[in-house]
């Protein structure tokens, strides 16, 4: 680590929960982030700032007008470019020493398992439950960590999970693939600020899993309500029955 570097991330260093161990480990990591939404553009832009190695974008979306109430990192601009070359030119200007992928398809079971094989994290900023599910089970194959939010109206979701972990729970126990029929924010609407809230969480706890530090909110799904400003715990039970994760349940002989 160079002294731009010691002066960049000298915050972090001086913290005794990370120091320089733990900022190395940042710098040695991968974190793929599904979705460059609202939900996306402040975890992108905390993660590069924070000095993630190598931050993949996937999102085969285009920058809209009305998506500038929200998705903060792109521009009126930028109106009608790829929404994941958008947000890796914002983080860039933040943090040029990472290194940004930028991936114009749609996050889907032929290529989750390719992009999600190397990542050290995932986060899921997606805006449909069929993508959460795929998301889930890639990271459930490979054992990567689970950062998933989501938001609408003026209540957010948060949880960290780990798939495939021997006795923890992961998506498909929290919701079952049938369910169908919820709100989204193009059909309910969703208030600003509260995406990057919920993306701001997001990034923080994806920096705690690559460092290794504050386990304590995996397996617990946090529900934000923005107009009263509390968050509520529910823990998330591991279903032994489930299709996704159900095997790893019980230690294996």
């Amino acid at each position: 680590m160079d002294d731009a570097a010691f002066e960049r991330y000298s915050r972090h260093i001086n913290l005794d929960r990370i120091g320089f161990d733990g900022q190395l480990r940042l710098s040695q990591s991968h974190a793929v982030l599904i979705g460059a939404g609202g939900l996306g553009c402040p975890a992108a832009l905390y993660l590069a700032a924070a000095g993630v190695g190598t931050l993949t974008v996937v999102d085969d979306d285009t920058i809209e007008l009305s998506n500038l109430q929200r998705q903060i990192a792109h521009t009126t601009a930028r109106v009608g470019d790829a929404k994941a070359e958008s947000l890796c030119d914002a983080a860039t200007a933040i943090n040029p020493t990472v290194t940004f992928n930028a991936v114009t398809a749609r996050a889907g079971d032929t290529n989750l398992h390719e992009l999600i094989k190397t990542a050290d994290v995932v986060l899921d900023g997606s805006d449909n439950l069929a993508t959460r599910q795929s998301v889930n089970a890639a990271c459930a194959a490979h054992r990567a960590p689970l950062v998933t939010a989501s938001a609408v109206r003026f209540d957010g979701q948060l949880a960290v999970l780990h798939p495939g972990a021997t006795g923890r729970a992961c998506y498909r126990c929290l919701y079952p693939e049938t369910l169908s029929g919820r709100e989204t924010c193009q059909s309910a609407g969703v208030i600003g600020p509260l995406v990057g809230v919920l993306g701001s969480y997001m990034a923080l706890e994806a920096v705690k899993q690559l460092i290794g530090i504050g386990d304590a909110s995996v397996d617990t799904l946090w529900l934000f309500d923005g107009l009263q400003n509390h968050w509520q715990p529910l823990r998330i039970a591991a279903k032994p029955n489930c299709p996704v994760c159900g095997s790893t349940q019980q230690p294996q002989p």
